[in-house]
């Protein structure tokens, strides 16, 4: 059994002004994700300039702060919407939604494409391959943020949190999550596209990938306190990620399909 390390969520006090790790864990995805955007532009992975990468930064980051932040009361605890609505800019609370935050970069991405006339394919292959980033440094901030711990436990591993009011040894979800959601997914996403892939497949396997290895990670996780189990026993989690997993797979197989239709089409040229 471990004992969670003394780690405060505060990376830097000013007095006047507190940074929490929280924040400092999205905007190193951010970086990371700026980073490979401008790797790729060098090699001519993209249609996208210097300029547009500037940009697209800030449609992501506007996408995932606005979408996991109302993802997270729609689908986990909208009675706070109502109650107390100003808890919505309270960030370092933690509180953040994947399934709202995809959906968030999702509409980002749209309206991006449609200004500088960027093909959403193209987008889509490209935040796939950044995500799983943004994913890995998320998760280590719940854990250091103490939220979204695991069941119950007699794991060697098995953690005991200070905030936990019945300071139970539990899985390290949270690490879990950062290794499989994060580190897993970008190492075979990027593998993926390290050839010409066709447009949307990308995205389209990033998007099963995780709704797979979240569903299957949930059995780990606690579920929120203010729902519990649902139906058959899953949590919101899992419910939310089986369409997810489904739609995935069904684009991959059509991105593929479109693809060998058009070389087919091409050959007959």
């Amino acid at each position: 059994m471990l004992r969670y390390p003394d780690i405060s969520p505060i990376a830097v006090n000013l007095g006047f002004m507190q940074i929490y790790w929280y924040s400092l864990m999205y905007l190193a995805g951010l970086l990371v994700g700026y980073l490979l955007l401008r790797h790729w532009i060098k090699t001519g992975k993209t249609s996208i300039n210097i300029e547009q990468a500037e940009d697209a930064i800030i449609y992501t980051a506007m996408g995932l702060l606005i979408g996991g932040r109302l993802g997270y009361f729609l689908f986990y605890n909208p009675s706070i919407i109502i109650s107390e609505p100003m808890h919505l800019l309270r960030l370092s609370s933690g509180g953040m939604s994947f399934h709202g935050a995809f959906l968030g970069i999702v509409l980002a991405a749209i309206l991006f494409s449609r200004r500088y006339h960027v093909r959403m394919g193209e987008i889509v292959n490209i935040v796939a391959v950044a995500a799983p980033i943004g994913i890995f440094f998320g998760r280590i901030g719940n854990f250091i943020n103490q939220e979204l711990w695991g069941r119950a436990s007699d794991v060697a591993w098995a953690m005991i949190f200070p905030l936990d009011p019945m300071h139970l040894p539990r899985h390290p979800s949270q690490i879990y999550e950062a290794l499989g959601e994060g580190l897993l997914i970008f190492v075979i996403v990027f593998l993926y596209s390290r050839k010409q892939r066709p447009e949307w497949s990308t995205g389209a396997l990033f998007v099963f990938l995780y709704g797979c290895i979240r569903f299957g990670l949930e059995f780990f996780r606690e579920p929120d306190v203010q729902i519990g189990f649902e139906i058959l026993g899953l949590t919101r989690g899992q419910l939310l990620c089986i369409p997810m997993a489904i739609i995935g797979l069904a684009i991959f197989i059509w991105a593929h399909k479109q693809h060998n239709h058009h070389l087919h089409r091409t050959s007959k040229h």
